[in-house]
């Protein structure tokens, strides 16, 4: 039974759910056999080898294993004023741009709680769509107008997408996000996370649709990579559509990353564990501003409800964690022993530490403490043309 509920609580919630084991856990086996927890120096204390230190863990197994909330994991829990939300999606035509993907999953879930009029899932990952629909009905048999096969690049089946549906809302969570392959492939950033964003934007001002939310990165702020590039791009033409419609709501809302997500840095450690290491960290000193997936998509959801003409809504994300102080830990609580951890140099485009805010951007709160506002200058989609000359230099004149 143990075992099943740990298989279920993985699947819930990601590689905490496996590898978080806590004192409590500890302590409560002691109690159920009568003996003490095992402690730093005992016989039975076993230590963990980290890049030539040695870390003491106790003995532990699977049984062990104690289901841990990320949320509970950060220290941090987050009211997001549900009955606003709620407000706002009851009744409503929402369409999700990259349903199939970490982001888009959650916030569809969340959207379908609102008891929106119609929930419209939208990638193209046939097997994400099938996933995040089995998770919503309870089934995953893709046979019902709520699940669209599209690529956001297409225009041309972007249109009949909203000529069918008529979504009122829009949550674009649709993008190319891992950095080192847009260091690699540039045009393939350009083409979704500008060009696609761009569709789905005059798409949505052609059809009335009344909320546009952008999911960004805060690799959008001083962008030093084609990621971080193509994304604030993308916040630029949200501004400039949001300028032009100032009846209607379009934002972008920024934010670090997401623990639970598919391409979190925790999933790639806990299969480097599992493999028996090394696990590879970029720079002994790089940190990373980290947010429970559930957590991120409350916010983007009451930040819908409250942005307008074209802000950037900035999520507080707390304290940074240094990477390396979050392998040790890792490698520490799952008990594995003679797993190294090895410094692979930052790659290109990366950056030491994150930031929320670019140098000249200055921050104005919102009615939510985890809700911060910035402006950034408009981008007129017309003048792409130009920038698409020299194609993504990580850097945007004016942004």
């Amino acid at each position: 039974m143990t075992t099943l509920l740990i298989s279920a609580g993985i699947a819930l919630f990601g590689v905490l759910g496996a590898v978080l084991l806590t004192v409590a856990a500890r302590e409560e086996r002691a109690t159920r056999e009568g003996a003490a927890a095992p402690t730093v120096g005992s016989s039975e204390a076993r230590n963990t080898h980290i890049g030539g230190q040695r870390v003491p863990s106790g003995a532990w197994t699977m049984e062990d294993a104690r289901l841990v909330e990320m949320a509970d994991a950060l220290g941090r829990q987050v009211s997001t004023g549900s009955n606003d939300i709620a407000g706002y999606l009851t009744g409503k035509r929402v369409l999700v741009t990259g349903a199939g993907g970490s982001v888009g999953a959650e916030l569809a879930r969340q959207i379908n709680r609102s008891s929106p009029g119609s929930l419209i899932l939208l990638d193209r990952d046939e097997s994400g769509l099938r996933d995040v629909q089995l998770s919503i009905y309870g089934h995953g048999l893709l046979d019902s107008p709520d699940t669209v096969l599209v690529d956001i690049r297409d225009q041309a089946a972007l249109a009949r997408v909203f000529a069918e549906h008529k979504p009122e809302i829009v949550f674009h969570a649709a993008a190319l996000t891992h950095l080192p392959m847009l260091e690699r492939f540039p045009d393939e950033g350009w083409k979704t996370n500008i060009l696609g964003t761009l569709n789905l934007l005059r798409l949505s001002a052609r059809h009335g649709v009344e909320h546009f939310v952008n999911i960004s990165t805060d690799e959008a702020a001083n962008p030093s990579s084609v990621l971080g590039t193509t994304k604030r791009i993308a916040e630029q033409l949200t501004a400039w559509q949001g300028e032009h419609i100032k009846s209607r709501h379009y934002v972008s809302v920024r934010f670090g990353n997401v623990l639970g997500s598919r391409g979190s840095v925790l999933n790639t450690f806990n299969a480097q564990i599992k493999a028996g290491g090394p696990i590879t960290v970029t720079h002994p000193d790089v940190t990373r501003y980290f947010m429970t997936i559930q957590e991120v998509c409350q916010l983007v959801l009451q930040a819908g409800a409250m942005g307008g003409l074209g802000a950037v809504m900035v999520l507080d994300m707390g304290e940074p964690v240094r990477i390396l102080d979050v392998a040790k830990r890792m490698i520490a609580l799952s008990g594995a022993t003679g797993v190294d951890i090895v410094f692979t140099g930052l790659r290109p485009g990366e950056k030491l530490h994150e930031t929320h805010l670019a140098d000249d951007e200055h921050a104005t709160r919102t009615d939510h403490p985890k809700i911060m506002s910035v402006t950034v200058p408009p981008l007129d989609p017309t003048d792409l043309t130009d920038l698409a000359a020299g194609r993504l230099s990580h850097g945007v004149s004016g942004a």
